[in-house]
């Protein structure tokens, strides 16, 4: 253990849930502002991110983004975490002026996030690389004798991709413990249902027959995220880990949560205000 401050201090319940909700009502004035972002796979794992960076699961220090003593989040579904510019700027990443500019010239913050932005470790348009990268970083880390865990929060549509797979036998082979896969399990793909597309079955069932724990959770009670993920990183018994969040995508916006065609969907202005002026 070094003396980087572990992340911020857990907050309690109650501050979870505001956190959340303020999540929730910034991300949609972000993609009020820039109507370019993905806003219905930003809204289902609101909950999952202010779990891992408020809750106390995540060493870090937004000081030093890049410090060696940090644990890793890969965040694989790019796209679909606009979620995470409030988030940032709150915990000091980059100034709150940041937000008025997404998509924007001379701006930092792109419909895409990329590693020029601090706190994403990685490039991540093209989606289904995130947990081999994330498999490749915990695996240095076991061989370098580090403590540090590693993060990665993909979408479910996203695990119809080999790569996947791969990464999924060989962090098992390795017995890859400090190694995490958090999927947003919204169950919408860009174009429809994702067991439609190519049916996962029981996610869990199929991680566990590649040697995985796995465990799962409603993706939208922050507390019981949080709490699922400390009993997971707490576990060292040489299993690699996975938790699968029941989320929705849109999540509490009309007519945009749960929609087949979702992902490609702009709420009107409209409605937008209105939701942010509504009381929770």
């Amino acid at each position: 253990m070094s003396g980087m401050p572990d992340s911020m201090p857990p907050s309690d319940s109650s501050g979870l849930r505001e956190k959340s909700r303020w999540v929730w009502e910034q991300t949609l004035r972000v993609h009020r502002r820039a109507p370019e972002t993905r806003l219905a796979s930003s809204l289902s794992p609101v909950e999952i991110f202010v779990a891992l960076y408020y809750g106390g699961v995540l060493r870090f220090d937004s000081r030093e983004p890049l410090s060696p003593q940090r644990d890793r989040c890969i965040i694989s579904k790019g796209h679909g975490s606009i979620c995470m510019y409030p988030i940032l700027a709150d915990l000091g990443y980059f100034p709150v002026a940041e937000l008025q500019k997404v998509c924007q010239s001379g701006g930092i913050l792109g419909g895409i996030p990329d590693p020029v932005i601090p706190g994403y470790e990685t490039v991540n348009g093209s989606l289904g690389h995130g947990l081999g990268v994330g498999t490749g970083i915990a695996l240095a880390l076991k061989r370098t004798g580090s403590d540090r865990s590693v993060f990665v929060v993909t979408g479910d549509g996203e695990l119809h991709e080999g790569a996947n797979w791969e990464a999924i036998m060989l962090a098992s082979h390795h017995r890859l413990d400090n190694l995490h896969l958090v999927v947003d399990n919204n169950q919408i793909s860009m174009l429809g249902n994702t067991d439609k597309i190519v049916t996962h079955g029981s996610l869990a069932a199929r991680l566990s027959a590649f040697g995985w724990d796995c465990a799962q959770v409603n993706g939208h009670d922050v507390l019981a995220v949080r709490d699922a993920l400390l009993q997971m990183k707490g576990k060292s018994d040489g299993q690699p880990k996975a938790l699968i969040a029941l989320t929705k995508k849109g999540h509490r916006v009309p007519l945009l949560e749960g929609a087949e065609l979702s992902h490609v969907m702009n709420p009107k202005p409209e409605l937008i205000d209105s939701l942010l002026e509504s009381k929770p």
